[in-house]
């Protein structure tokens, strides 16, 4: 079964065209600056070259058409016709209480998904056009929803539920939701995998590092907690979020700055955490080069954020009573030596003996601590994309 995974923002669409039976991506590709001047799409069939072409794109309509356009083309296509496309797989960032796992979508689904939207405004408008887009270009082909925030489901409400009068969650659901579920329920499946074990035998924390970050404690097999919120502001100090802080801190800011509150927030989402902190970059790779140089800012930075890993991979171990596995993913906990450098200062009374020779490998699926460790530290590469095309074979096949 061929499967379409379609991940939509505001202005962009990625995508991945997987084979699911052996599990290989066909063709990856993404569409920039929808309904902006200057639109393009990139396109890249496995073995093959990066090709980027600017088409006009009015809006998410017309990008699932170039892309399958470009699927289907006798020199950079992958597939015949569209009837060689089984099910698309949606990326949907907020599922909020009414989904705990993945769903075919039909109207009613949708309705939910909108409902959901003033937890997530800038997401899941943009999820539910891909949606739309795909149903006119694909009519007939299976659409599945798979949420960020559904493994999330089986936290507890003493985990979930903020110190606030209790009538602004029964009204409003103001709650934890957390967002990398995906990444986390995958990663956790596979860093059993790796040990021979079952997940339902292990405790483990999953340590999600890229631009966005967070960090989940899986308990024999469920989320009972998580760093992000009911955003994903809240949590680790991420590329340009702030993570926790005091909430004091926007009224303080916005009467000493004279900025509006939603301006405020709007700083500790896109001008904050390690890029505010370096004053520099967002990115790990920019930081650790620089830091390596002497850029002391840069070292704070990373110090930083290191700390604050630390943290909570200590009050995870308290929250599940104990650990087997930690588990680093995504861009700097999979690529990043130095940043996971930083973490193992701050982890080693668990007994993880990170080896330092190990610790040098990028991008690979590699056991970092040293054999007989009391908590197995090891690299598991995510694979959201993989993760959404199994849910949605499982949902339609």
């Amino acid at each position: 079964m061929n499967v379409l995974v379609i991940n939509c923002g505001s202005s962009s669409l990625k995508y991945q065209l997987i084979e699911s039976d052996a599990e290989k991506v066909l063709a990856k590709g993404l569409c920039e600056r929808i309904g902006i001047s200057g639109s393009a799409i990139t396109h890249q069939p496995a073995g093959g070259d990066k090709v980027k072409t600017e088409v006009p794109m009015a809006d998410h309509t017309a990008a699932v058409k170039y892309v399958i356009e470009k699927l289907t083309d006798p020199s950079v296509g992958v597939i015949k016709s569209l009837s060689e496309i089984h099910a698309v797989g949606h990326r949907i960032v907020h599922g909020g209480e009414k989904f705990a796992g993945s769903v075919v979508i039909t109207d009613e689904v949708m309705k939910e998904i909108e409902a959901c939207s003033d937890l997530a405004p800038l997401h899941n408008p943009a999820n539910l056009i891909g949606i739309r887009s795909c149903q006119e270009n694909m009519s007939g082909v299976p659409n599945v929803g798979v949420f960020d925030t559904a493994f999330h489901q089986t936290m507890p409400k003493k985990a979930y539920l903020y110190g606030l009068p209790y009538e602004y969650y029964e009204k409003y659901k103001i709650r934890r939701y957390g967002f990398h579920g995906t990444s986390h329920d995958f990663v956790s499946k596979r860093a059993a995998e790796i040990l021979g074990k079952s997940r339902d035998d292990l405790k483990i924390i999953v340590c999600h590092l890229g631009n966005g970050a967070s960090v989940s404690a899986v308990d024999h097999g469920k989320s009972v907690d998580t760093s992000m919120g009911l955003t994903p502001l809240e949590g680790l100090i991420m590329g340009t979020r702030s993570g926790d802080m005091d909430p004091a801190i926007v009224a303080f800011l916005a009467q000493k700055e004279g900025l509006s509150a939603q301006e405020v927030i709007d700083i500790c989402n896109k001008k904050s955490g390690v890029l505010g902190l370096s004053r520099k970059s967002s990115d790990f790779r920019d930081l650790a080069e620089a830091a390596a140089a002497g850029d002391a800012q840069a070292e704070t930075a990373l110090e930083t954020y290191a700390y604050r890993v630390g943290k909570y991979i200590g009050a995870y171990t308290a929250a599940m009573n104990g650990v087997d596995v930690i588990a680093f993913t995504a861009g700097a906990g999979e690529n990043n030596a130095e940043v996971r450098r930083l973490i193992g200062q701050y982890i080693g009374y668990l007994g993880t003996n990170i080896d330092p020779e190990k610790n040098k490998l990028r991008g690979q699926e590699v056991i970092l601590s040293d054999e007989g460790s009391k908590v197995v530290t090891m690299v598991v590469p995510t694979d959201e994309e993989l993760a959404i095309a199994r849910e949605t074979v499982r949902l339609v096949k």
